[in-house]
């Protein structure tokens, strides 16, 4: 396999055997295979020669509007059809809106290469468990035209589909509605199961017993019913907004994506009322505590992170921040730099999630790391000057924390 990218300090760091981003297991497996089943280059042509098989795997960021920025995608396309010398099947597996396949084939044409077929094979990889998604995949989606283009990829996928046939073959265009389609229905159920959380909260019931409850329905299943501070990462709001968009431009209104997209804010909201409820709406001179920065565990993703809006709303009232993560302090830092808080005395990041806690008078749990699954109460009573703690994600015990003398809230719980 050869990767191919224009930034040549990535490659280099790639051929050291650092990945310049957090996934678990992918160093390891980066520098068991290079040099000898991986190869990494700026030459293009070079790449495609003997190669039957392209893959675009560009970034597709949203423009303003909430449309997915295609001109990455369709540069890549006409720079393949330009070095290609014969049969290729060149595969979209970057998250595309429907009628990209066409697109690039469009662009394709144009510089004449008959020989080369387009395919759409949307990829289904959670951070933070994308070698074991990729190695053990639920369904393999391939959007095909022509026959030798599913079996080029037929072939390609046998490996990983020898057990039982994954394989999902379609039209392009639908293989491309596939991928929003997913996003689109867990990001909803998550949004749903925090509506419910906001509506315990005010009538006074439990969200975890309701979640049990609702998840043995087997229609229904536990997987995304757990509530808490919000989906973030790269691929679920910004799915979500295209998928409004396209709707748009085919003149169909994506009501439920719409409220997704709106729902997924108020657990956030929430916590900011219970935290000014408490401590009033100027926060100057409180400190708060947040352990958690990546929008999930086992990512350094903070991309839309619910912790950063925290951080972002609490400065704005006034108060100082301490913030910890195991794996997103250098993302985190770069993020808020972003935000407009480069050097900003108000916010520390803190790799010790102790350090972290020292004179806070409250503390919020934004990401389920399982480093913060188990915290030491009475160490916590011992550090911090308040006793107030906001359980973001419900993983921790609320009765260990009422003991110790804390005032105890979650999302959606008593």
């Amino acid at each position: 396999m050869v990767c191919v990218d224009v930034d040549q300090g990535k490659l280099d760091r790639l051929k050291n055997g650092e990945v310049p981003f957090f996934e678990p297991g992918l160093e390891a497996m980066v520098k068991r295979n290079w040099p000898d089943h991986l190869a990494f280059t700026t030459d293009l042509k070079a790449a495609l020669d003997g190669c039957s098989v392209a893959f675009i795997a560009v970034g597709t960021p949203p423009n303003e509007d909430g449309s997915a920025d295609l001109s990455a995608v369709l540069n890549v396309a006409r720079q393949i059809a330009r070095c290609a010398t014969g049969e290729l099947v060149v595969v979209l597996k970057s998250t595309v809106p429907v009628g990209t396949n066409d697109k690039v084939l469009a662009v394709i044409q144009e510089e004449g290469k008959t020989q080369l077929m387009v395919a759409s094979n949307p990829e289904f990889l959670k951070e933070g468990a994308a070698i074991n998604d990729f190695l053990k995949p639920d369904r393999i989606v391939v959007g095909v035209r022509e026959e030798r283009a599913f079996e080029l990829l037929s072939r390609l996928y046998l490996p990983f589909n020898r057990q039982q046939n994954r394989m999902h073959r379609m039209d392009p265009k639908s293989a491309e509605i596939v991928k929003y389609a997913s996003n689109a229905m867990l990001a909803a159920k998550i949004s749903f199961m925090n509506e419910i959380a906001l509506l315990c909260d005010a009538a006074g019931g439990d969200v975890e017993l309701v979640r049990v409850a609702v998840g043995a329905d087997n229609r229904i299943g536990h997987p995304f019913l757990y509530p808490g501070l919000g989906f973030g990462g790269s691929c679920f709001p910004k799915d979500l907004r295209a998928l409004v968009r396209t709707g748009e431009e085919f003149g169909v209104s994506m009501d439920v994506s719409k409220a997704a997209v709106v729902a997924n804010r108020k657990p956030v909201d929430m916590t900011l009322r219970h935290i000014t409820s408490a401590m009033g709406e100027d926060l100057t001179g409180k400190h708060f505590a947040l352990w958690g920065i990546a929008f999930k565990p086992r990512t350094d993703d903070v991309r839309e992170a619910p912790a950063l809006r925290l951080i972002q709303e609490l400065r704005s009232r006034g108060a100082t921040v301490a913030a910890t993560d195991p794996e997103a302090l250098v993302t985190g830092k770069k993020a808020l730099d972003g935000m407009g808080f480069a050097n900003d005395d108000g916010i520390r990041l803190t790799a010790d999630p102790y350090d972290a806690v020292r004179g806070a008078d409250a503390l919020i749990l934004c990401t389920e790391w399982r480093q913060f699954t188990a915290p030491n109460v009475k160490r916590l009573a011992e550090k911090m000057r308040g006793r107030r703690v906001y359980d973001g994600r419900n993983t921790w015990i609320p009765a260990e924390f009422k003991e110790a003398g804390f005032e105890f809230m979650g999302i959606g719980r008593r």
